[in-house]
C-alpha cells in the first residue's frame, strides 16, 4: 500500500505528484473546503495544494452543527473523493503555528514544514468568551467536538444530578438559540440570557424580536433579555452553580455556554506583519488578496470593507474568486449576503437584506400578531415597487421565494407576499436568468434552467436534468442550507411543463412505476423474483435485459421481502440487498460488523445479560447501550458472525434487524409494573407489539414506543408509531421520526382498547408500506399525502377505502410467517457460506484491523494512532485498511 501522510483519514491512498505550483490552505472548515473543491472542479494540472486544519475531522458542515448536537450525525462536506486525489493533501490534526513570509513556508505545530507559492488563510473564527468572573466554567459551542461533549455532558448531568440538567446560554443570536434547543432536546432546561432588548437582535428589528421570544417561550425555553451577566457563580468546592446577572439576580446553572459572537482568527497573520482591520480580520481586497504578495484570506478570518462575518454564503462566494485568482482570473467578491435562517425545529425565521430599514426613504409593510407569534415585515424603495429585505417570524413560508427577488422590483403588491395577512400565496412570476437562487453556491436561475434543458456550465450539451436529485446533483443548488429548495423545485417544475415534459415518477431509469405501483403490480401478478419483474415492467428492452440499479434493486427486495415472508438472500434475492442486508449485519467504519440481538420492550433476564456479556470478552467485542434500550456489540468479522449468532440464538436471542429497513425496536418505560405514575402496562404492550412487527420490512426503517403514562418517558411521539397510556386505554400517535428532520407524531385515535390499537396499526404500517415511495419516512409520507393525517385517519380508523380487512390480513400473514433470519442462516450449510471474509482462506483472520484499549474497552484505532504504532515499529507511515466488500453471491 502506498504510504500515508499523517494524518489522514483511514482508507485513503494518495501519492504526492512531482514539481507544479503548491497552494497551501490553512484551515479546514466550509471555506476551506470550498475552494479546494473549486479548485477541484476547475482541474488541478500544475498544482499541488496542501490543507491544514487543527480539528481531526475532515472537513463538515458548520451550518448543520446543530443536528450534531442532539445525535451523531455525518455532516461531512463534498465528495470524498477528492481527498483521493494525487494533487491534494489533507492533514487533519495539525495547527499552522507560523507564516514565514520571506521564505514562503507555514510551519505546522508537528514541526512539519509546509513550502508555498500561494498560501490562503481560511483559518476562521473563535467563539468569545466573556471576561467574568469564573469564566473558566463556561463552555463554547463552536465545533463538532464541542457538540459531542455537550451531549455527553448533558447525560452526564443528568446521571450524577438524578433530575434535569439547568442549562444557561448566554447569547439570544442564531447560535445561541440553537444551542439552548439543543440541550432542551437532550433533557436540559434551558434558559438564554441576552443582554439586548429582544432575540436576534443583529437580524430582527424589535417587533419580530418580540414576536421570536413569546415562540421560545412557548417551546418551554426561558428567556431573559436586557440581562447583563456579571459573573459564573461556584460553591465552596469550587463546583459552577449558577450565572448572577448585574441586576443581582442569579439563575440557576449546572451548564453555562458561551454563544456571544464570535472573533477572526488573525493571529497568524498578525505574527507575520500583515494589514488586519481594527476589530480584527486580515484585511482583503475585491480580489481576496492581503497586503502580502500572494497570500489571500477567505471566509471569517477575511475583512471585506472593514466587516468580517461568520455566514456561509460570502464565504462561498469569496472561496470562488480566490480559486478564480490562483487560476489567472479576475473575478470580484460581490459583498455580503446577510440573509440567515434560524434552524430550531419548531420554530420559523428567516430575515434578509436591509432587514432593519436603514435605506434612506424606505417603507415597511408589516403584519403582527403577536398572540399568535407571528411577524412578517418587507422593506421596500419609497415606491413600494423595489424589495430592499424582509423579516419572517412564525411563518416563513414567503422567504424563498423573496429572497431572489432582493433589489428588484416586485411582480405584485408587496402585501400579497404577506402570508400571515391572508394574502394567501403571491402570483407567480419567473425568475430571471441573473437572480442568484441559490446564495450559498451564488447558482443562478438560468443556471439551473440550463442544467434542466441539457445545457452544461460551458454550454456543452450534458444530460438533461430531470428530477431534483439531478438537478441538484449537476447545478449544486440546493445543496448547503437547503431554504432554495423549495423554489429550485417550482423551478424544475415550471420549466418540464413549458418544454411539454412530464417529470417521471418511475423509481429510477429502469421503471416507469413508482414505487407504490410496483408493489401492487407485483402483488397483483405474484411475481417472486427481481428478473420477472425487470421483464414484466422494464421501461426498455436494453432495461428489461439489464441487472437492474443499486436504487430499484434494494427497493425491489423489501417489496419481494414484505409479500412473500421468505428468507431475504434466497432465491438470488441476495444481490437485491445492500452490504449491511447480505451480511445480516450493520458495517462499521472499519469494515467489521455490529451485532444487536433482539430485546423486546427492553425487558431481559440476568441470564441472557450474562450470554451476551461472554459473547463479547470471547469475540473481543466493543459494547454500548443504544438509545433503543437494547445492546450494541461491535467489532466483529464477516466469519464471525455465525459462531456470535450460534451463541446468541441458543441462549434465545433473534436478530434485531439493525441492518435493514426494518422494525428497528419497540422502547418502552416501565410502566404500571413498577412506576408509581404508570396507569398501563407498557412493558407487556411493547414487547407484544416487537413481536408482532419483528422483521416488517418497510420503505424506511421504523421505530415504535409505548409509554405508560402521559410523562411520556419511552419518547414515544418521536416514533413512527407512538402508543401513550391514558385511564382509558391507550392514544395512538403516527408519523413522528428522529434523525434529520426531527417530527412530533400526530394523534391518531385515542383510548383505545388493546385490540383495536393493534388493529389500527397494523392498517396503518400496511398502508404505509403499499402507497410510500423508496426512503420515505412515514412524517414526509403524511405530509405528500393528498389529505395528509386526516386521509390516514380516513383509511386507518374510518376504512374509507374498504381496504381495512386486506390490511389485516397482510399483516396477519406477516406474523404467521416471521422467521428469525439469523436462526434461518444456521440451519443451512449453504447460506452459512455467505459469510466468509477470504474465499481462499475461509478461516483467515484480517488481521489489519487495529485496536486499542480505551475506558476498559478496544475500539478501532485512529490514523494517527496506527501510524504513531508504525514508526514504533519501523513501518513508516502505511496505515493498514480493511476491505468493505465482504463477499458477492456468485
Amino acid at each position: 500500500m502506498t504510504a500515508l501522510r499523517a494524518p489522514r483519514p483511514a482508507g485513503q491512498d494518495h501519492e504526492e505528484p512531482e514539481g507544479g505550483r503548491s497552494v497551501v490552505v490553512i484551515g479546514g472548515g466550509p471555506a476551506a473546503h470550498r475552494l479546494v473543491e473549486a479548485l477541484w472542479r476547475r482541474g488541478t494540472d500544475g498544482l499541488r495544494i496542501t490543507a491544514l486544519t487543527e480539528e481531526t475531522h475532515a472537513p463538515y458542515d458548520r451550518v448543520a452543527l446543530s443536528r450534531a448536537l442532539i445525535g451523531d450525525v455525518d455532516l461531512s462536506l463534498g465528495e470524498a473523493l477528492m481527498w483521493r486525489e494525487p494533487a491534494i493533501r489533507l492533514v487533519t490534526g495539525e495547527r499552522a503555528v507560523t507564516l514565514d513570509l520571506a521564505h514562503r513556508r507555514v510551519t505546522g505545530a508537528s514541526g512539519e514544514v509546509y513550502a508555498y507559492d500561494d498560501v490562503v488563510l481560511a483559518t476562521g473564527s473563535d467563539a468569545v468568551r466573556l471576561p467574568l468572573p469564573n469564566a473558566e466554567h463556561a463552555v463554547v459551542y463552536r465545533t463538532l467536538d464541542d457538540a459531542a461533549w455537550l451531549r455527553t455532558e448533558a447525560a452526564r448531568l443528568a446521571g450524577v444530578l438524578g433530575r434535569k440538567p439547568r442549562a444557561v446560554v448566554i447569547g439570544g443570536g442564531l447560535l445561541g438559540l440553537e444551542a439552548a434547543g439543543g440541550l432542551q432536546e437532550l433533557g436540559a432546561e434551558s434558559t438564554v440570557v441576552n443582554r439586548a432588548g429582544w432575540l436576534m437582535n443583529a437580524q430582527l428589528d424589535q417587533g419580530g424580536g418580540e414576536a421570536l421570544g413569546r415562540l421560545i417561550t412557548a417551546k418551554g425555553l426561558e428567556v431573559r433579555c436586557g440581562g447583563t451577566p456579571a459573573a459564573l457563580t461556584t460553591d465552596d468546592d469550587g463546583g459552577l452553580t449558577g450565572v448572577l446577572l448585574a441586576d443581582g439576580t442569579e439563575l440557576p446553572a449546572d451548564l453555562v455556554v458561551f454563544a456571544v459572537g464570535i472573533r477572526a482568527r488573525d493571529e497568524l497573520a498578525r505574527d507575520a506583519g500583515l494589514e488586519v482591520a481594527p476589530r480584527g480580520g486580515v484585511v482583503i481586497g475585491e480580489d481576496c488578496r492581503t497586503s502580502a504578495p500572494d497570500v489571500w484570506a477567505i471566509g471569517e478570518v477575511a475583512s471585506h470593507g472593514g466587516v468580517s462575518m461568520g455566514l456561509v454564503a460570502p464565504a462561498n462566494a469569496m472561496a470562488e474568486v480566490c480559486a478564480d485568482g490562483l487560476l489567472g482570473g479576475t473575478s470580484a467578491f460581490p459583498g455580503f449576503d446577510t440573509a440567515t435562517k434560524l434552524k430550531l425545529s419548531g420554530v420559523e425565521v428567516a430575515s434578509f437584506g436591509d432587514a432593519l430599514a436603514d435605506t434612506a426613504g424606505s417603507l415597511e409593510i408589516v403584519y403582527a400578531d403577536p398572540a399568535r407569534g407571528l411577524y412578517q415585515k418587507l422593506v421596500v424603495t419609497d415606491d413600494a415597487r423595489t424589495l430592499l429585505g424582509g423579516i419572517f417570524v412564525g411563518d416563513a413560508a414567503p422567504y424563498s421565494a423573496l429572497r431572489p427577488l432582493l433589489g428588484r422590483e416586485l411582480p405584485a403588491e408587496p402585501g400579497a407576499y404577506l402570508s400571515s395577512a391572508g394574502g394567501g400565496e403571491a402570483p407567480p412570476s419567473d425568475l430571471p436568468d441573473d437572480v442568484i437562487l441559490c446564495s450559498c453556491n451564488n447558482i443562478t436561475a438560468g443556471a439551473c434552467r440550463s442544467a434542466v434543458h441539457g445545457g452544461g456550465e460551458d454550454g456543452a450539451p450534458v444530460e438533461p436534468a430531470l428530477d431534483m436529485p439531478s438537478l441538484k446533483a449537476c447545478s449544486r443548488a440546493g445543496t448547503q442550507c437547503g431554504s432554495c429548495v423549495p423554489m429550485l423545485k417550482k423551478l424544475l417544475d415550471a420549466e418540464l411543463t413549458k418544454a411539454g415534459k412530464t417529470v417521471s415518477k418511475g423509481i429510477c431509469e429502469h421503471f416507469a412505476l413508482s414505487r407504490p405501483e410496483l408493489f401492487e403490480a407485483v402483488q397483483a401478478l405474484d411475481l417472486a423474483s427481481f428478473q420477472e419483474i425487470l421483464g414484466r415492467f422494464g421501461v426498455s428492452e436494453e432495461a428489461r435485459a439489464g441487472h437492474g440499479c443499486d436504487i430499484c434493486k434494494p427497493a425491489i427486495g423489501s417489496i419481494l421481502a414484505t409479500q412473500r415472508g421468505e428468507y431475504v438472500l434466497d432465491g438470488g434475492r441476495g444481490t437485491l440487498q445492500d452490504t449491511n442486508d447480505r451480511a445480516l449485519a450493520n458495517m462499521q467504519r472499519n469494515g467489521t460488523y455490529s451485532v444487536v440481538p433482539r430485546i423486546p420492550g427492553g425487558e431481559i433476564t440476568p441470564q441472557k445479560l450474562a450470554v451476551i456479556a461472554q459473547v463479547a470478552e470471547q469475540f473481543g467485542l466493543y459494547v454500548k447501550l443504544t438509545g433503543a434500550l437494547r445492546i450494541d456489540l461491535f467489532g466483529a468479522r464477516l466469519e464471525q458472525l455465525p459462531e456470535i449468532w450460534k451463541i446468541l440464538v441458543e441462549a434465545g436471542f433473534e436478530s434485531g434487524q439493525a441492518y435493514g429497513k426494518a422494525l428497528r425496536n419497540v422502547k418502552s418505560c416501565v410502566g404500571s409494573t413498577w412506576c408509581r405514575f404508570g396507569v398501563q402496562d407498557s412493558v407487556a404492550m411493547a414487547i407484544d407489539l416487537e413481536l408482532r412487527y419483528r422483521g416488517l420490512r418497510a420503505p424506511h426503517k421504523f421505530k415504535m414506543g409505548v409509554s405508560g403514562c402521559a410523562r411520556e418517558c419511552a419518547e414515544a411521539r418521536g416514533k413512527d408509531v407512538g402508543v401513550i397510556a391514558t385511564d382509558q386505554g391507550w392514544n395512538l400517535y403516527v408519523g413522528g421520526n428522529g434523525g434529520f428532520q426531527p417530527v412530533h407524531a400526530q394523534l391518531l385515535a385515542q383510548d383505545l382498547d388493546g385490540e383495536t390499537l393493534i388493529r389500527y396499526i397494523d392498517r396503518y404500517l400496511m398502508y404505509y408500506i403499499r402507497t410510500a415511495d423508496r426512503l420515505q419516512r412515514t412524517a414526509r409520507w403524511t405530509e405528500e399525502l393528498d389529505g395528509g393525517l386526516d386521509h390516514v385517519r380516513d383509511v386507518v380508523v374510518g376504512d374509507s377505502l374498504g381496504i381495512g380487512a386486506d390490511l389485516e390480513a397482510a399483516m396477519a400473514r406477516h406474523v404467521e410467517h416471521y422467521e428469525d433470519e439469523w436462526a434461518a442462516t444456521l440451519k443451512d450449510p449453504d447460506r452459512l457460506r455467505r459469510f466468509r471474509s477470504f474465499v481462499n482462506a475461509p478461516d483467515a483472520a484480517d488481521s489489519s484491523i487495529v485496536l486499542v484499549e480505551e475506558r476498559g474497552q478496544r475500539r478501532p484505532a485512529t490514523p494517527a494512532e496506527i501510524e504513531e504504532q508504525g514508526r514504533r515499529v519501523g513501518l513508516g507511515t502505511a496505515i493498514p485498511v480493511r476491505s468493505a466488500t465482504g463477499t458477492r453471491e456468485g
